[in-house]
């Protein structure tokens, strides 16, 4: 017996999300099918792939992103390299350095670097914050003033600091707002009720679900990001149609795979080809779940990842 294809198009929509301005800006969501489906319907907006690069520079990154990034003496120079990547659809600018154990970089300077990072580059700028929800708030909050009128998203909104980053970046300077919850599909939909009640429109929310390495508890991520995409289109729920960005860098760089040496551990290979394998098979998954964009560092992993997005569109 023939096969004979049964598409599966939900009357429900993810929410289509823009970043950026002009003629650089991208989309994110749209979908009206199951992640990466495309055979039962054409995909209106690919998900997209980001470059993380952080306020430290390249203080402790592996020798391949440190080659990449050649003689770069400033963020800003770096900033426009990530930006050139092959594959890169966005520049993630973190900020590490901002945390108060790891150096407590003053909100004045956290600003400056913004506005370098967004002066060098001419695709959309995600800014993800550091460890500390105030120390978020705080930055976000100036950083919004800054970058106002360039469209930028904010990682992230947690339930600690969502009033005040939801009414300075959402309402006050009309960013993005990402929802940032902790790998559970309530936590993820409360979020999202609590800004909306505060007036941060529900097509300027971002999701931020959670991330994990693949096999570092892997299995809750991929569960949740299923959860939540089935609730938006089979269940029609308004409150979990935001599309969902997942950082995947700041995950799989510190675990062991990437961390133990080849002196410690020879037998596992190359230090720095596991580290691109981690964030390869995490941004994959997250992908198939799911997650409409990612954020990656390594340029292999990039060139990987858009690539796979390509063929599968």
């Amino acid at each position: 017996m023939a096969f004979v294809q049964k598409p599966q198009v939900y009357k429900s929509a993810i929410n289509t999300v823009e970043l950026g301005v002009s003629d650089n800006k991208i989309t994110l969501g749209g979908a009206t099918v199951s992640p990466l489906y495309s055979f039962d319907a054409p995909i209106a907006n690919a998900p997209k792939v980001g470059v993380e690069i952080t306020d430290l520079g390249l203080e402790g990154e592996p020798k391949g992103i440190v080659d990449y990034y050649g003689d770069c003496k400033t963020i800003g120079e770096q900033a426009k390299k990530a930006a050139a990547m092959p594959g890169a659809d966005f520049v993630c600018l973190r900020f590490v350095g901002a945390e108060p154990g790891e150096g407590d970089r003053s909100v004045e300077e956290c600003v400056k670097i913004a506005k370098e990072v967004s002066e060098a580059i001419d695709i959309p700028l995600v800014i993800a914050g550091c460890k500390s929800s105030q120390k978020d708030a705080q930055i976000f909050e100036k950083i919004a003033e800054a970058l106002s009128g360039k469209n930028v998203l904010f990682l992230s909104a947690k339930e600690e600091n969502y009033k005040t980053v939801g009414a300075s970046v959402g309402l006050a300077y009309s960013q993005k707002v990402g929802a940032e919850s902790s790998v559970d599909i309530n936590l993820a939909k409360q979020l999202n009720v609590l800004l909306t009640q505060l007036g941060v429109a529900k097509e300027n929310i971002i999701m931020n679900l959670g991330s994990a390495a693949a096999g570092y508890g892997f299995e809750y991520v991929a569960s949740t990001i299923d959860r939540v995409k089935q609730a938006a289109l089979a269940q029609n729920d308004a409150m979990l149609q935001m599309p969902v960005v997942t950082p995947i860098a700041s995950e799989t760089w510190v675990v062991k795979e990437a961390l133990a040496s080849e002196e410690d551990m020879p037998e596992w290979g190359c230090q720095e080809q596991r580290g691109i394998e981690m964030e390869i098979v995490t941004a994959a998954a997250c992908l198939a779940c799911g997650s409409d964009a990612v954020i990656l560092k390594h340029p292999a992993s990039v060139a990987t990842i858009s690539a796979m997005v390509a063929a599968l569109m």
